[in-house]
């Protein structure tokens, strides 16, 4: 790990983006959703931030948080545990005056005797539904470069069609950013233009106590979104820059994309390009190396330790303890953790959730525009 950034808290919202996998989200929340054949969402931006040597990170759950604590455990894995600061979970009801909230917003609402009782300057904010391996740390520099009060990360790229499609509601917003060297003018909600756009990350740096000063005036007036209710009334007033990312990402927007870009790290160049420099951590689960049988054929193929193949695996992602059995045929699959997939079984375009079981025999085949999605726990 690198040295402590002094400066900067980190706080991770796991929650944001539920309402986009719903299926997904059925007993987890989107920080918990499994991603890249061992890593789980909130890996990407908790292991971005540690290693940007932010140490006193907090993550404000909302609901479906069992297994985010489950896999956080203390921390070990980013180096987190310290006496003080360190990593910290937060539920919805953590103060006494605490209510129900919706968005960011009213969670810092909820979190504000916390704010007030830290002492770094500056608070990185993050949601968990893209993977990246991000630098925090020059992105802090370029805030306290540019005199800005708050700075906001964002890549160019097209929108997702199912956003272009989709109809806006309260649960679900997404923001584009309107530029004009480097300052933000102008913030889009749930835009509908095609072509490039800057596309917000939902990644910010403020200054603790305007993040505290904006945060109550807010909670006084009973608003709950960052973006709709605190930054774009503020823009005229706040100088709110804009930081570009060029590096890879991967967004997720629903289950194709989730599909999508599980299957884009099949490509040496994308996987290379996710996990170049700074490394991501993740819980250990201390399994053995993936096992390949004799006879065995596989190609192209993602697999995590603890892994059994003896049948013939073509273009999938396989999570830990997943075992594809002797005259299986699964090709174009998503397979998460402790998936059984008995002989004979043919599997073509589908994702699986943790512990499932694909009898001997069955036949299940999506396509590339609508895979098959088996929920956890469920025996075909």
């Amino acid at each position: 790990m690198v040295n402590s950034n002094k400066k900067a808290l980190g706080i991770i919202f796991p929650n944001s983006y539920d309402a986009w996998v719903p299926e997904l989200v059925n007993v987890r929340l989107m920080a918990s959703i499994p991603f890249a054949s061992r890593y789980r969402m909130i890996d990407f931006v908790l292991s971005s931030m540690a290693n940007s040597g932010i140490d006193n990170i907090s993550v404000i759950v909302k609901n479906n948080y069992h297994s985010l604590m489950d896999h956080l455990g203390s921390g070990r894995e980013w180096d987190l545990v310290r006496k003080n600061g360190g990593l910290n979970i937060f539920p919805p009801f953590m103060e006494s005056d605490s209510r129900a909230y919706v968005g960011r917003a009213g969670a810092l609402a909820n979190s504000l005797d916390f704010l007030r009782s830290q002492k770094e300057k500056y608070v990185v904010m993050s949601d968990s539904h893209i993977a990246v391996n991000f630098d925090f740390a020059k992105m802090i520099d370029a805030h306290i470069a540019s005199g800005a009060d708050i700075t906001v990360a964002y890549n160019e790229q097209e929108l997702p069609a199912n956003y272009l499609y989709h109809e806006a509601n309260d649960r679900d917003y997404y923001y584009t950013l309107g530029i004009n060297n480097g300052r933000v003018e102008k913030i889009l909600i749930n835009a509908k233009d095609k072509g490039v756009q800057n596309f917000c990350m939902n990644m910010y740096v403020i200054e603790r106590e305007l993040l505290i000063d904006l945060i109550n005036v807010a909670s006084l007036r009973g608003n709950e979104y960052f973006e709709r209710d605190v930054l774009i009334p503020q823009l005229g007033k706040l100088n709110v820059q804009a930081y570009k990312y060029d590096g890879y990402l991967a967004r997720i927007t629903g289950m194709k994309s989730y599909f999508d870009e599980n299957m884009k790290l099949l490509d040496d160049y994308n996987i290379d390009a996710l996990f170049e420099g700074a490394p991501i951590y993740t819980k250990v689960r201390d399994d053995n190396p993936t096992r390949y049988i004799d006879g065995a054929k596989v190609k192209n193929t993602m697999a995590a330790d603890g892994c059994v193949i003896e049948g013939e695996v073509e273009n999938c992602v396989l999570f830990r303890g997943a075992k594809v059995a002797k005259g299986a045929v699964v090709k174009n699959c998503v397979l998460m953790q402790d998936t059984v997939v008995e002989s004979g079984a043919v599997m073509d375009y589908v994702i699986t959730d943790k512990n499932v079981v694909i009898s001997a025999g069955k036949e299940l085949k999506g396509n590339d525009s609508f895979p098959v999605y088996i929920p956890k726990f469920h025996k075909v």
